[in-house]
């Protein structure tokens, strides 16, 4: 199931149409509020939010969704590309954005890649809680290496994203004990090999 959370009738029929045309259910609700208590009620697999909404915006929504489910992935809808809006979401807990207007393709790739993402965060609480690893910052991760064509660094990573360095390497380390990517050294004339990571 996902939900569509959308103040424009004309843009949660849109999507409707296009979850439909590959056979995902979806549920629709018009302000933040009124779709944080239908997410309690359906527990979707991944959740559609405007930003810009009456009352509840975006921003508020995707903190209060965080409050009741550390897992489950966010897309955020908007036409606001500013890098320090994609930060405040990515720190509330968003995992994409899709820009409006909404593109079909483009929304079915993201939904596809961050329910993939969303199965394989999924179910791993305790171990979180161990490795002092956070759900939304090990989403964001692997959100991004699955983006990458090619392998890279850590600091190509963490350039990337707005996630410390020691931090990246942390949480790539834990990925590599589960086998999630694959480590490649390279060696160079001198010095230390360079690691560089893919997921696997």
């Amino acid at each position: 199931m996902i939900l569509i959370i959308d103040d424009n009738e004309d843009i949660r029929f849109t999507i409707k149409e296009i979850c439909s045309f590959v056979e995902w259910e979806a549920c629709e609700a018009s302000t933040g509020k009124s779709g944080v208590e239908l997410f309690q009620k359906v527990e979707p697999s991944l959740v559609l939010i405007d930003y810009h909404m009456p009352d509840w915006d975006g921003l508020k929504t995707t903190k209060a969704i965080r409050e009741l489910d550390d897992s489950v992935p966010i897309i955020i809808l908007t036409v606001d590309e500013r890098h320090e809006i994609a930060d405040q979401f990515l720190q509330a807990g968003a995992t994409d954005f899709a820009l409006k207007p909404i593109k079909a393709p483009d929304l079915l790739s993201r939904i596809r890649l961050n329910m993939k993402v969303g199965k394989l965060t999924a179910g791993q609480k305790d171990v979180f809680v161990e490795k002092g690893i956070k759900a939304e910052t090990l989403r964001t991760i692997k959100h991004f290496l699955y983006q990458q064509e090619r392998p890279l660094t850590i600091s190509e990573i963490q350039a990337g994203l707005p996630v410390a360095y020691q931090t990246v390497h942390r949480y790539l380390n834990y990925l590599a004990e589960r086998g999630d990517i694959t480590v490649l050294s390279q060696y160079g004339s001198k010095g230390r090999p360079k690691n560089k990571y893919k997921i696997t």
